[in-house]
């Protein structure tokens, strides 16, 4: 008798696995609920950068989105649709976050976002899901910036709406800051020597020395702490909370750390500082 409720215990969970949300997808959200919606339209909507290797980055000539930010997107496609491929990548510069957010262009964002009380009133974000320090990138004949303090006096480039910019203001105010919209254009500016750095979080720089190894350097003297969180509509609780479920349970079951090593591992960096504690 023990081996036949066995039997129909697993037939049962077969059929469960065959619904068209797929395993684990069965329960209903609340009415009216983001995920509820989602779920109905079939596609997630994600803000995410384009242009920042080992986060979020358009490959040119294949058009697919790679890095941590699109595994994180990916995996949360996975849960609330069924599948990874249900889910639709919107650029999202850095000074259109919380618009787009508001506007509802997209469902959340995920794109190097970090948490801070300015944003937070005009959007809610989930508890950190990845933590970041602010760095240097230089060129490699460049032996006079080794540490933040050496800006002093020189040109610095960074992006329009980020933490980088006020941090850069507290800390090295004499620095002259040439703020655009997106780093991939400081990159030109930089090696041309039309900045002497660029400066913001240090994986972003990781991902974007991988394609220049042969004239710029990364510093290697971080300072500040950046947590990263997904950014979603401002009091969609319900939202917030369920996406903190999926992060928790991403540290615990490994997909956290798989995604870590498929992307921003390949450079060798450990993940010990960027990654959050275990709930």
């Amino acid at each position: 008798m023990r081996a036949l409720r066995a039997f129909r215990a697993c037939v049962a969970a077969a059929l469960v696995c065959l619904l068209p949300v797929g395993c684990g997808q069965a329960d209903p959200f609340p009415e009216d609920s983001t995920m509820a919606r989602i779920r109905e339209r079939g596609i997630l909507t994600v803000g995410i950068k384009f242009d920042q290797p080992m986060f979020g980055y358009k490959d040119p000539a294949t058009g697919r989105i790679t890095g941590f930010d699109a595994e994180m997107a990916r995996l949360l496609a996975r849960d609330l649709t069924g599948s990874e491929r249900n889910i639709r990548f919107v650029e999202t510069v850095s000074r259109e976050r919380e618009n787009f957010i508001e506007q509802g262009v997209v469902d959340l964002v995920i794109a190097t976002y970090s948490i801070t009380p300015a944003r937070g009133r005009r959007v809610s974000f989930t508890e950190p899901y990845y933590y970041a320090g602010q760095d240097l990138l230089v060129r490699i004949g460049d032996g006079t910036i080794n540490e933040v303090a050496d800006l002093d006096g020189k040109s610095v480039c960074t992006a329009r709406g980020s933490t980088s910019v006020e941090r850069l203001r507290a800390t090295v105010p004499r620095a002259h800051l040439e703020i655009v919209d997106a780093y991939s254009i400081c990159i030109p500016a930089l090696i041309a020597g039309r900045v002497d750095a660029l400066s913001t979080d240090d994986t972003i720089l990781l991902g974007l020395l991988a394609q220049h190894r042969d004239t710029l350097r990364l510093v290697g003297k971080p300072f500040g702490r950046e947590p990263y969180g997904m950014g979603v509509r401002k009091h969609d609780v319900a939202f917030r909370d369920y996406l903190n479920g999926l992060i928790a349970r991403w540290l615990r079951d490994g997909e956290w750390d798989r995604a870590y090593m498929a992307t921003i591992g390949v450079t060798g960096v450990t993940s010990e500082s960027a990654r959050p504690a275990t709930p």
